[in-house]
């Protein structure tokens, strides 16, 4: 381990080898930080976090205060949980849960850029990147693989499906669909189509992709209700793992589709 003098780890504080604490870093005295796990200078950690191996905790992010909602009691027990590989970028902010035993979780291989918040029961997948200044409400979900745009802000219990991107300085109040793409327009978020451009880049194949797209056209342009489109897709289009996921995911949603 390499612990700058200026640092402070508190006792307790358990870290795996090869760590790196920089100067007038703080880690708390119920962290737990895996093998590898860079952590530059000025960066707080503290509460019950925990965080994977060869992570990047970069300059003065915070992990691992108390929550910023009303509901918190003092002496509750809640958690932050961060997988390997993950980077967070300057000045991030990273909250612990509300109640007894609720966890804020960002998971593996993602990328949380500089001034991004992710509020008390966030639960990010793998993959995911926020770009610069997204700010996550309490209880959004982003699944694995999701984008999300600059200065985008993410309305509290919103899901944001695998494989979807938000373009920047979008308002996102309801839940966007698995493989889209959204963007905004004086204001309001719309759908665009699927998210072609990043579904290529992960390899899937042009078939899916043009399913996709026919799935998009029956939801959005062709002037059918929901529960009409989605009886579409299911008696017009073959029936792959991502037509049956869109179409779960507009059934499952709890506060809306956008």
């Amino acid at each position: 381990m390499k612990i700058h003098q200026t640092a402070i780890v508190e006792d307790g504080a358990r870290l795996g080898a090869d760590v790196e604490i920089g100067p007038y870093a703080h880690v708390g005295k119920d962290v737990v930080i895996g093998d590898g796990t860079i952590v530059k200078q000025g960066a707080i950690i503290d509460g019950h976090t925990t965080i994977g191996s060869c992570c990047q905790i970069f300059p003065y992010a915070c992990i691992g205060m108390k929550t910023q909602d009303l509901k918190y009691r003092d002496g509750s027990v809640s958690y932050v949980e961060i997988g390997d590989r993950t980077v967070i970028r300057e000045f991030a902010t990273v909250h612990l849960g509300t109640s007894d035993g609720e966890k804020t979780i960002i998971g593996s291989d993602c990328l949380f850029m500089c001034y991004c918040h992710a509020a008390h029961g966030v639960i990010m997948g793998n993959h995911v990147i926020c770009s610069n200044s997204v700010q996550l409400a309490g209880d959004v979900h982003l699944q694995d693989y999701a984008i999300v745009g600059g200065c985008s802000a993410v309305h509290q219990f919103c899901t944001v499906g695998r494989h979807a991107m938000v373009g920047g300085l979008s308002r996102v109040v309801q839940d966007v669909p698995p493989y889209m793409l959204c963007g905004s327009s004086h204001g309001d978020v719309r759908i665009v189509g699927p998210n072609s451009v990043g579904l290529s880049r992960r390899g899937f194949p042009d078939a899916t992709v043009s399913l996709l797209k026919k799935a998009a056209r029956i939801l959005y342009h062709d002037g059918l209700n929901r529960s009409q489109a989605l009886a579409r897709i299911e008696t017009e289009l073959e029936q792959t793992e991502e037509i049956k996921e869109l179409v779960d995911f507009y059934r499952n949603s709890q506060r809306g589709v956008i």
